[in-house]
């Protein structure tokens, strides 16, 4: 992390497809391998993401947008998801489906916002996905605390991918070549067309004001008793010491 400025450092550090996004990326190659259509992979991120867009073309895409431009750096999820929703507002589509959160923020916000911007219902949390015989619906299995919603929207609708809704494929090396000939977009701020006070840092009305490791955690004890009874004993004797109980 950068301390002075709260965000992270992505200058020479190696870009990975985010696994939920993985996810996502799977599940609309499958959708297109039984209803049709064309899958656009469309990401927002320095220089090196143009990596991660590569495997998600080697994966099955059909084509790639990076959005890249200094102007975009250091944006909170708000303006994250604006400058995705500032590019996907010129394609037609029946379905944006992003991974639940990424694994660096850990926020699961930027689905959410993005498809609050673009003005679709939103099913977060998917683990199952399936389209209605007119092609019009979209019927989802949604992972909550209690357990499993079945919800139905009518399209177009944004998902947000969990665990459990697939098992990404393995670029082999046919995909991987392919991949370098299908059309890859690159994307500024001059031909986003959005006004740059907007976006990144500038347009992030969220900030982090301070960057710091967590306290380590003190050694706890150990309870060491020939059963459980005779650990129970121990465990209610500390406790009453300690005053809890």
């Amino acid at each position: 992390m950068n301390e002075e400025t709260g965000t992270l450092i992505r200058d020479g550090v190696p870009s990975i497809l985010n696994p939920f996004d993985e996810l996502a990326v799977e599940a609309a190659i499958q959708l297109k391998e039984k209803h049709g259509g064309e899958v656009t992979i469309v990401t927002m991120g320095p220089p090196q993401a143009k990596d991660a867009l590569l495997k998600a073309l080697a994966m099955g895409g059909d084509k790639a947008v990076h959005l890249t431009d200094r102007a975009f750096a250091g944006a909170d999820t708000w303006a994250t998801a604006l400058t995705l929703a500032e590019y996907i507002k010129t394609m037609e589509f029946d379905l944006v489906i992003c991974g639940k959160q990424a694994i660096d923020g850990d926020t699961a916000q930027v689905g959410p916002e993005l498809a609050e911007l673009l003005s679709v219902p939103q099913i977060c949390y998917v683990r199952k996905i399936d389209i209605s015989e007119d092609g019009k619906q979209v019927i989802t299995h949604r992972e909550t605390d209690e357990g499993y919603e079945v919800v139905r929207a009518k399209l177009p609708v944004l998902l947000t991918a969990t665990k459990g809704l697939n098992e990404p494929r393995l670029p082999n090396i046919m995909g991987i070549m392919k991949a370098k000939q299908k059309p890859f977009e690159e994307v500024n701020i001059e031909k986003l067309g959005t006004d740059p006070d907007r976006l990144g840092l500038k347009g992030s009305p969220t900030q982090v004001r301070k960057v710091f490791p967590p306290e380590k955690k003190k050694g706890g004890i150990k309870i060491d008793a020939e059963n459980p009874a005779a650990a129970a004993k121990q465990l209610v004797e500390f406790l009453t010491k300690k005053g809890a109980i």
